[in-house]
């Protein structure tokens, strides 16, 4: 059945071409008024069609792309496509300085871990077996370590572990997780919500970098069995080149060290169990307290990594508003997958139409209705950038770089909508065979207003059920971290997330185009519309009034 319906809108998209925009009297100049914009609304929404988004998903997701793997031809082959689409539909480019303006270029780095251990007198512990390091290194070559304990890393109003510690040029080890109280409540909270100093570990590696530390080792896991269990997904990853936003040669953050019970109690010459009780200790006094813990004398690491440059980019395309145009909307999708893995047998093309083709033809889409709307008078009154990034199957590096380089000031940035898989049934859903459903994350955490917008959009225009399952701050698949929008939030920029949620072809060849529902991929993107058309053209813009980041 699902193979028929694709074959008819294949049909339809190759043989009747996109759709066409509805006819709108052209006013003179243009709209600012916001009840004459949102009345053409649905009338720019409806372009956004199924067979219009097959149209642009199956070539994409074909296997001439590839898998369009981070700086691989699959992924300059998408990009020459993307920023195509924007020139034709009328959205101007607007980076300045390079070749292509729809382009933000940079390199990444390419990089693959060599020799690495730690030394404490005549210990060695392994690196890959007694602890991982993630991203740059400051320990190319063996160096002998100051190794301070911080309890649990944290510094934040309520609750600092670098009170009168300094730890310039020095190693931190601080125990991962976060602190709870005597009622069971976490301390930094107050509540039963954990916070990021437990969610997110750079979090902690950001405090280090504050304090001048030149790395945080971060003990995981209360034995080695949790420690492997916990860090098993670094494991595959340590093998293979990585990528990473590239070095200027300083050491700008503090690097992050997974380490194990065993080797971060071996630093201060005590059992893990002495080790370890500092967290008792805490939950007794409900307040940091100094720990009997001194590091051994004779501490060396090393842990080389060979890097070379590897030139990516984003792939923006603009629409300017009218009379509050210095404020943006960034709507965002990651048009990169994972390539081809030629050590399988059958096909070895990881295609991505789920992941995340299906939101950035979404995004192809709704950026071809605000340029057409704009050409018809009724444009934006705050202008909109369309992004589709790179890199963010290597840990969200595209939309990273753009957070730290970006092309409109980030204090200007009202929002960001960010697509990353729709079209798809979820387990849970494939139960009931029911597909009208998209999981919302993220709307309520800086602003209760576009919380509010996201949901009266749905009930107005397009009645899906929002899912909150994955909002929960103690969801333990943290799917809050992990799509592109983070890097907008942790800036304190209001986002909403739009996900179907994991399936069986996540990450497998098998996540191609004919499994895709296109009318459900149409419904979400015609929501995504609604809410940015929203954002672009109400009359103040959204508060921010949250904290969770």
């Amino acid at each position: 059945m699902r193979h028929n319906a694709f074959a008819y809108l294949l049909l339809a998209a190759l043989g009747f071409g996109c759709a066409k925009t509805p006819t709108t009297s052209t006013p003179q100049g243009p709209v600012t008024d916001v009840v004459q914009l949102t009345e053409v609304a649905p009338k720019y929404a409806s372009t956004v069609t199924a067979a219009d988004l097959l149209k642009h998903l199956t070539i994409l997701a074909s296997d001439e792309y590839e898998g369009r793997n981070t700086g691989e031809k699959g992924q300059k082959m998408a990009a020459e496509y993307i920023s195509r689409e924007f020139r034709e539909d009328g959205l101007t480019g607007p980076v300045q300085g390079g070749s292509n303006p729809y382009y933000q270029t940079f390199d990444l780095e390419k990089s693959q871990w060599g020799d690495g251990y730690m030394t404490v007198g005549q210990e060695k512990y392994l690196m890959m077996q007694d602890f991982f390091v993630l991203g740059n290194s400051p320990f190319q070559t063996e160096q002998a370590v100051d190794v301070v304990f911080a309890g649990y890393g944290i510094d934040a109003a309520n609750y600092s572990d670098y009170a009168n510690k300094d730890v310039r040029g020095k190693v931190v080890a601080v125990l991962a997780g976060e602190p709870k109280g005597s009622n069971g409540n976490f301390l930094i909270s107050g509540t039963d919500k954990a916070s990021d100093w437990g969610n997110d570990y750079r979090t902690k590696r950001n405090a280090a970098t504050k304090h001048g530390a030149k790395a945080v080792l971060i003990v995981t896991g209360t034995n080695e069995a949790e420690f492997n269990s916990l860090t098993q997904r670094y494991k595959a990853y340590a093998s293979r080149p990585s990528l990473g936003l590239k070095s200027n040669g300083n050491q700008e953050t503090a690097a992050t060290v997974f380490i194990s019970p065993i080797a971060g109690a071996a630093l201060f010459g005590v059992t893990t169990d002495k080790l370890l009780d500092y967290g008792n200790q805490v939950t007794k006094e409900g307040k940091p307290v100094t720990a009997a813990l001194t590091a051994v004398k004779d501490i060396k690491i090393k842990a080389a990594r060979d890097a070379s440059p590897l030139p990516t980019e984003n792939v923006l395309g603009f629409v300017e508003g009218s009379d509050k145009k210095d404020e943006v909307i960034v709507v965002t999708a990651h048009y990169d997958h994972v390539g081809v893995d030629t050590t399988r047998q059958g096909d070895q093309i990881y295609n991505g139409a789920n992941d995340d083709g299906s939101g950035t033809v979404a995004v192809i889409e709704m950026a071809e209705a605000f340029a057409q709307a704009k050409k018809d008078g009724y444009g934006p009154r705050r202008s909109i950038l369309f992004m589709t990034v790179t890199a963010e199957e290597k840990g969200l590096l595209g939309s990273e770089y753009y957070s730290e380089n970006p092309i409109f000031p980030l204090e200007n940035t009202v929002a960001n909508v960010n697509i990353d898989m729709i079209g798809r049934m979820d387990k849970e859903h494939e139960k009931t065979n029911d597909s009208n459903y998209i999981y919302s994350i993220g709307a309520d955490k800086l602003s209760s207003e576009l919380h509010q917008i996201n949901e009266a959009m749905n009930q107005k225009y397009v009645n899906l059920k929002l899912d909150y399952t994955y909002n929960d701050e103690n969801d333990p698949n943290r799917f809050y971290y992990r799509s592109d929008h983070y890097n907008f939030a942790k800036h304190g920029i209001p986002i909403v997330f739009y996900f179907n949620g994991v399936h069986d072809d996540y990450h497998q060849p098998s996540d191609e185009v004919d499994k895709i529902i296109f009318e459900s991929v149409e419904k979400v993107a015609r929501l995504a519309f609604h809410v940015t058309w929203e954002l672009a053209n109400r009359e103040n813009r959204i508060v921010v009034d949250s904290n969770k980041k």
